[in-house]
């Protein structure tokens, strides 16, 4: 079945060449990306999703991010959705690219932006069933710099962790930031419970905002669980009682095991349940 992409509010298959070679996304990971999920009818966070992306390209220096609130969003969404006749779950990725001439230097900051979908296999966000396997990779560390919170082209950390994870047969693996630090996973933002406590690594410490860590933080605030944004140091994962990893794809998920570690999952289960009851 042929599926369909946006690029540029013209739709192409998914299959086409859209993308050109002096392409700057392309060329030197000048661009932004979102990773949204659409789920019970609607897109999910789209106002925490424009936020961030506008915030992104700010600080990108992007031209048009006024432009980029969550009206766009579910207006683009929609549209993929009608074209691919989408019935399910489906996660979409929104890449805005800065289009034109130059090197390093761009000759000017106008945007151009590609919207891809997948469907997904399960409905709404279920805690996985089996707990996740992971390790620390710390054979690169992530620099903590004005960027560092935003999902920028510029992803080789990612892959090379995603190497790693893959080499080692782990379902994630963490990264670290500069100083040592715990900072996000492969593909997410880390959770601690210690001693009863739970605790996620501060912006400060150079983790991506993630729209998933927005929505826990402000599920624990409603429900006056305690939370504490920190600097987390991995030894900490040697003797917490769980560890969980949350992205706005998948919600959240539960981790099982750290080398000879195992965790449990109760606080993972409440907060799953409490953020299916939003949406």
């Amino acid at each position: 079945m042929v599926s369909y992409i946006l690029h540029n509010d013209n739709f192409y298959e998914s299959t086409a060449a859209v993308v050109a070679a002096n392409n700057r996304g392309f060329k030197f990971g000048d661009g932004i990306f979102e990773s949204m999920r659409y789920c019970n009818g609607k897109l999910q966070f789209a106002v925490h999703h424009a936020d961030r992306l506008k915030a992104g390209m700010k600080a990108l220096k992007m031209d048009g991010y006024a432009l980029m609130d969550d009206y766009f969003l579910k207006q683009k969404v929609s549209e993929l959705l009608k074209k691919n006749k989408f019935k399910g779950d489906v996660r979409f990725r929104l890449t805005i690219y800065r289009d034109g001439e130059g090197l390093y230097t761009p000759q000017q900051n106008k945007v151009g932006y590609v919207l891809e979908g997948m469907e997904m296999a399960q409905k709404g966000y279920e805690l996985n069933q089996k707990g996740l396997i992971i390790s620390v990779y710390d054979e690169l560390t992530k620099p903590i710099n004005k960027l560092s919170n935003f999902k920028t082209n510029n992803a080789l950390l990612y892959v090379m962790a995603g190497l790693y994870q893959k080499q080692h047969r782990l379902d994630e693996a963490m990264i670290l930031n500069q100083n040592g630090f715990l900072c996000e996973s492969t593909t997410s933002n880390v959770f601690v419970v210690y001693q009863k406590q739970i605790y996620t690594p501060a912006l400060s410490e150079g983790c991506v905002a993630g729209v998933m860590r927005t929505v826990i933080l402000q599920l624990t605030k409603t429900h006056g669980i305690p939370l504490i944004e920190a600097q987390i140091s991995p030894e900490i994962l040697n003797e917490a009682e769980e560890v969980f990893v949350t992205n706005a794809s998948s919600g959240i998920r539960w981790v099982m095991g750290y080398g000879r570690k195992r965790y449990f999952n109760e606080v993972a289960k409440l907060l799953s349940a409490k953020l299916n009851e939003l949406v």
